[in-house]
């Protein structure tokens, strides 16, 4: 109910935010039928039901050992291949030039960014160029890559910073220009200087979009390296991979995907936890 000169009236605006709708209720039983616990279980158990339910049609014979090597056999070919430091090394030569590219683009990616989204000039000049690469078919220029650079390591941190570049960007560039007008009008009355605005008012705006971009880049960057670790490597996932095909190995083949499945997984989940450290405020707002 408002008052409106003296009359009341009913506001159906705060009628729906008082009273939710019948969608809302069913999302908000869905949601209350498995708690927090049993969500963190069932996440956990997910991918042991795959590798039970793996095990068993190969023991039965359904999958062919030659064709795709079983859980165990897999285990087993990991172990040998840690024994001799195989992978151990693999993983660090595949680790560091992920690191490698993902800085390079975080970077780039970061400075068109704030150019683009705090400016307009920026966003005339920079804005079209970035959309240009994001309809490249990135892949096709590996034949350039190596034409420019040769088959050393550049090429393939150019390419993984070529995919980080992107998602990292439009979700940085989003976020500013998702800034509320009038929190930088009180900002600007405030006379706060610049480098208050970036740590009071943009850094807070723009952190939940920016890690979402930063999950969607980690991502892409693996993606990136396992197809630029195909040309050429002399070392890392890929190379172990392509000797193994060449001698028919699938059992180290698959072992080399597992571990680029792994790594992705173990930074995603980095950030999943820099996601709930960081925004832990907002956590916070929408519980009190």
């Amino acid at each position: 109910m408002t008052q409106v000169s003296g009359l009341a009236t009913t506001d159906p605006t705060a009628e729906e935010a008082v009273t939710p709708s019948p969608a809302r209720r069913a999302v908000s039983a869905r949601r209350s039928v498995l708690g927090p616990r049993a969500l963190r279980v069932l996440r956990s158990l997910s991918p042991v039901l795959v590798l039970v339910a793996w095990q068993l049609l190969s023991s039965f014979g359904i999958l062919d050992e030659r064709t795709l090597a079983s859980p165990v056999q897999l285990a087993g070919t990991a172990w040998d291949l840690i024994r001799t430091g195989q992978l151990q090394e693999a993983i660090a030569v595949s680790a560091r030039r992920a690191a490698l590219g993902f800085l390079l683009g975080a970077l780039i990616a970061f400075v068109l960014g704030g150019i683009v989204g705090l400016t307009a000039l920026g966003d005339a000049l920079v804005d079209p160029l970035v959309q240009m690469l994001r309809t490249l078919p990135l892949f096709g220029l590996v034949p350039l890559f190596i034409i420019w650079f040769g088959i050393k390591e550049e090429p393939k941190i150019y390419l993984v910073a070529l995919f980080v570049i992107v998602p990292l960007y439009l979700n940085l560039v989003a976020a500013l220009r998702g800034v509320d007008p009038e929190l930088v009008e009180v900002a600007s009355a405030l006379r706060l200087t610049r480098s208050e605005r970036l740590r009071h008012l943009y850094l807070p705006a723009v952190t939940p979009g920016l890690l979402v971009g930063l999950r969607q880049a980690l991502g892409m960057a693996w993606i990136a390296l396992i197809v630029a670790e195909q040309v050429n490597a002399g070392a890392g996932l890929g190379f172990l991979i392509n000797n193994a095909r060449d001698f028919l190995q699938t059992d180290v083949i698959v072992v080399g995907l597992l571990c680029y499945a792994a790594l992705g997984l173990v930074t995603d989940w980095a950030v999943r936890l820099l996601e709930r450290r960081a925004l832990r405020w907002r956590d916070e707002g929408r519980t009190a």
